[in-house]
């Protein structure tokens, strides 16, 4: 007879991962920054960051859901960036 360990813990972190998959799953949240103001920008980072954190809430430290929260809060903050820089090259508030 084999006998497999870690089967519970894996089964426990994938349930884990789908609850906090279903607590992103749609909209998160809107934050609203100046583009001209750099601490404005660096708050809306902190913002959506916070919020994706309160999604995944407890979850956090699951090693599926823990990398893919910190992606999302890079993936955000790139976004962010990006929007700010275009908004000031058009010229537009």
């Amino acid at each position: 007879m084999v006998k497999i360990k870690g089967l519970d813990s894996l089964q426990r972190q994938l349930k884990d991962a789908s609850r906090a998959l279903e607590a992103l799953d749609g909209e998160l949240g809107t934050v609203r920054f100046d583009p001209h103001d750099p601490s404005s920008i660096e708050a809306a980072i902190q913002q959506i960051s916070h919020i994706i954190d309160e999604k995944v809430g407890g979850y956090s430290s699951n090693p599926i859901i823990g990398p893919l929260a910190e992606e999302m809060k890079e993936n955000y903050r790139e976004s962010i960036i990006q929007k700010a820089a275009e908004t000031r090259l058009k010229g537009d508030d």
